[in-house]
């Protein structure tokens, strides 16, 4: 029976990628969305190989991909975001949490997906939803980081991808 590579080891591999872009002379390489579209090696490799990344720059994607980092980098622009925090140990959680108030969700930093996330109607539930939220979050990103943040019970999931030109290029 014929395996499939597992995706770190085929369709992830941002090296293999760039170098068949390379081979067969490509000049750019338009990742789709998702895995590809957020990693911001795939978008550095490209841009030291002489290769069009077609998409965000390895320093924006990393702005974004970091959820704190994001939040911060909203927030400076002046953009309101849900109440939450960067938490690393139980008593800062039960802290912060009693300053949101609940329900709240444990959200992975470095996650996406549903992945890393967990809802928390008490407070008692916070320590065992951080602990498995953590987990979560390192098995399937290699980032174990959570924060908290409000619970909003009737937002809608709304992206919008947005085309620009560089400055001076």
């Amino acid at each position: 029976m014929h395996r499939s590579a597992a995706s770190r080891e085929s369709y992830l591999k941002v090296e293999a990628i760039v170098h068949a872009a390379r081979a067969t002379r490509s000049d750019a390489i338009h990742p789709g969305y998702g895995f590809l579209a957020e990693r911001a090696a795939l978008a550095r490799l490209c841009e030291s190989s002489g290769v069009v990344f077609i998409g965000p720059t390895a320093a924006q994607i990393e702005a974004v991909g970091d959820k704190l980092r994001a939040r911060a980098e909203a927030e400076a622009a002046q953009v309101p975001v849900v109440p939450g925090c960067a938490v690393t140990v139980v008593d800062e959680a039960l802290a912060a949490a009693r300053s949101i108030g609940v329900p709240l969700l444990v959200k992975a930093v470095g996650g996406g997906g549903g992945r890393g996330m967990k809802r928390v109607d008490t407070l008692t539930e916070l320590p065992a939803a951080l602990e498995l939220a953590a987990a979560e979050a390192g098995a399937a990103f290699g980032d174990a980081r959570v924060y908290l943040e409000r619970y909003v019970a009737s937002g809608r999931h709304i992206e919008v991808q947005v085309l620009a030109m560089a400055r001076g290029g």
